[in-house]
């Protein structure tokens, strides 16, 4: 049975706000096979386990959670890069005859999803692996207009220009190549490219960690003004939780596959309910010497447990401080509304 999506209650000028991606009980495993010849699967690395949210249009929907609980693999599943196990994907888009409609992305082959990947694009972690280093600028931006045949090579050429000044970079640079450029400017020509079919979808991989503190916040300033500009709508994946209150409307928690809890940025972080949040936050520093003294941090005992072997129950009932008996029984705790917006997964708060 597939649950029903988080979703936010807040109002906008013209009613309720437009829901840009729906994401239903979403399901990404990889096998464990075992045998050198005749190889059958003897498992299953659960690394997203049934995650159900929706993300609206021209919001930044964060998605944060310790390494290895499943972010990355949500987003690159979300984006068809990898095929999911289960569940359903779709996105809104305008038809031939002008009317809008979902499309289901995960029924998509061929022609049909590739068409749609103008819809949608990405920006990867790793700015140095991302970019073929074979390439020049020019070619790497301009690729996705060569893959799908739009406007010639000199309207093509007019354009990358003008997409390298937009992200902030000197249009002089197109027949440079990736190893001429620092990290931050290489992460601009990720965007660039990201932008070159003007997408109204973006998942942000964590796009900001491998580069240094003084050229982070450029980027995000730098994200923030192309969403605005273009009216874009970005699932922004990341560790940084101080980055994350600033950039995202809304936060998702993720824990071991499953999203643990899922509110608007202030009211997560004004009062978390699930325990694991709550660890999270409180190991976040607070510039301000007298409140830093008086906050109590959680430490969690004990490591993550395996995704090819969760645990019974709450996947967090091997950590948690509040854990009781009904934690390690099944069913799960479903994601439940505990308040308008406000959604959490735990016993102890629903």
């Amino acid at each position: 049975m597939i649950s029903p999506a988080p979703q936010s209650k807040a109002k906008s000028s013209t009613g309720e706000k437009e829901v840009l991606v729906k994401v239903r009980n979403l399901k990404k495993h990889f096998p464990i096979t075992s045998g050198v010849i005749f190889q059958r699967q003897v498992g299953a690395v659960k690394a997203v386990d049934g995650v159900s949210f929706d993300i609206f249009k021209g919001e930044t929907l964060g998605l944060v959670g310790e390494s290895g609980c499943g972010k990355s693999t949500t987003g690159r599943t979300i984006l068809q890069l990898y095929k999911p196990t289960e569940g359903s994907v779709s996105i809104k888009d305008t038809e031939e005859n002008g009317q809008e409609s979902y499309r289901e992305l995960t029924t998509m082959k061929g022609e049909e999803l590739r068409r749609m990947r103008r819809k949608m694009q990405m920006i990867f972690q790793d700015p140095y692996a991302s970019l073929n280093p074979r390439m020049s600028v020019g070619r790497i931006v301009s690729e996705p207009l060569r893959i799908h045949n739009i406007m010639g090579r000199k309207e093509q050429d007019e354009y990358v220009e003008h997409l390298l000044e937009r992200v902030g970079l000197n249009p002089y640079y197109v027949n440079r190549y990736p190893h001429e450029f620092s990290g931050g400017q290489r992460q601009r020509i990720g965007i660039a490219r990201a932008l070159a079919l003007e997408p109204s979808f973006i998942v942000a991989d964590e796009p900001i960690s491998a580069l240094d503190v003084s050229i982070q916040a450029q980027v995000v300033n730098l994200l923030e003004d192309l969403q605005e500009e273009l009216n874009l709508t970005y699932l922004f994946i990341a560790h940084d939780l101080s980055m994350v209150r600033h950039i995202c409307d809304r936060v998702a928690v993720m824990y071991l596959g499953k999203i643990v809890e899922l509110a608007p940025s202030n009211e997560l972080y004004d009062n978390p309910l699930h325990p694991y949040t709550q660890a999270l936050l409180s190991a976040v520093p607070v510039p301000d010497p007298a409140l830093e003294k008086k906050r109590q941090r959680i430490i969690l005992t004990g490591d993550v447990p395996s995704p090819a072997n969760p645990p019974r129950g709450c996947n967090f009932n091997t950590r948690c401080p509040v854990r009781f008996d009904l934690c390690y029984r099944e069913p799960d705790p479903e994601l439940i509304e505990v308040s308008p917006g406000h959604w959490a997964a735990c016993h102890r708060v629903v």
